[in-house]
């Protein structure tokens, strides 16, 4: 694995793991909400095991990235992840996105087609609170954090495990890697409620059933049982589009690293990236 740091703005860089190992179509991995790079890390095995190059982003505000106060809009981030797949060199990856990320893979699919062979959208990409919630304020009320600042970390991966009994060892790391942990043992979320806010406006603000219809590339939707769904709708619109259901929870790429790498594989053999 290459650590590298790809600027996307003036004074923003992002943190990128990549992994060059592999013959076969490369992927780029896009986390969501308050989440983080590390949480594909049980999928980065298993892509990598079947021959894939694979690389994993800290988007802005998020994880070991850069954490400025604006640009959490949905196009800004897309743009972001555009840079990175810029940086990155690859000829037209496929970009893989959970929740707010398959979002951000969706705008960026109908920003600019050209720059990947696809994209993938994980229990996310259908996402418009919008027709959820009857107003801003009630999202953001619905919505905020709960505030862990302050929880020791032994009691924080207590719960993690409690909550999560089925889940590898790759995804409770990955899950604890959204807190920095502090000296005295305690955490603090990567992402503060500030900018928490901003990214959840922006995710407010975006539409994907009004981009779908103009998306030229493949675009797979993986939505997990009881998540966010609308992926009849999506598939009747997108002009390439592809729906493989999974049962378990909304982070389906930490709880099943191997199915969702065996879909995405899949579908590059088959010929839906070609």
């Amino acid at each position: 694995m290459t650590a590298r740091r790809v600027g996307v703005a003036p004074g923003v860089e992002l943190d990128v793991r990549v992994w060059d190992e592999g013959d076969g179509r490369a992927f780029v991995l896009v986390h969501g909400l308050a989440s983080n790079a590390r949480m594909w890390d049980g999928l980065v095995e298993e892509l990598q095991r079947a021959g894939h190059p694979v690389a994993t982003v800290d988007l802005r505000g998020h994880g070991q990235s850069g954490k400025p106060d604006d640009g959490y809009d949905m196009a800004r981030v897309a743009d972001d992840v555009c840079e990175v797949v810029g940086a990155l060199g690859w000829p037209q990856p496929v970009t893989v996105g959970q929740s707010w990320g398959g979002n951000v893979v969706v705008e960026l699919a109908h920003r600019q087609p050209a720059r990947v062979a696809g994209v993938v959208a994980v229990d996310g990409g259908t996402i418009e609170l919008s027709q959820r919630f009857s107003d801003w304020d009630a999202c953001a009320g619905a919505m905020r954090p709960p505030d862990t600042t302050g929880t020791p970390v032994v009691d924080l991966e207590k719960m993690l495990r409690r909550l999560h009994p089925d889940w590898p060892e790759s995804g409770i790391a990955g899950m604890l890697a959204n807190w920095e942990v502090r000296a005295d043992g305690t955490v603090a979320p990567w992402l503060t409620l500030e900018r928490h806010l901003l990214v959840l406006r922006g995710l407010w603000d975006h539409h994907p059933s009004k981009l779908y219809a103009s998306i030229e590339v493949p675009v797979l939707l993986i939505p997990a049982a009881g998540g966010f769904s609308a992926t009849d709708e999506a598939v009747g619109l997108l002009p390439r589009g592809r729906v493989h259901p999974l049962t378990g929870d909304h982070d389906l790429h930490a709880q099943h690293p191997a199915l969702v790498a065996g879909i995405l594989h899949d579908a590059c053999a088959d010929g839906f990236f070609a």
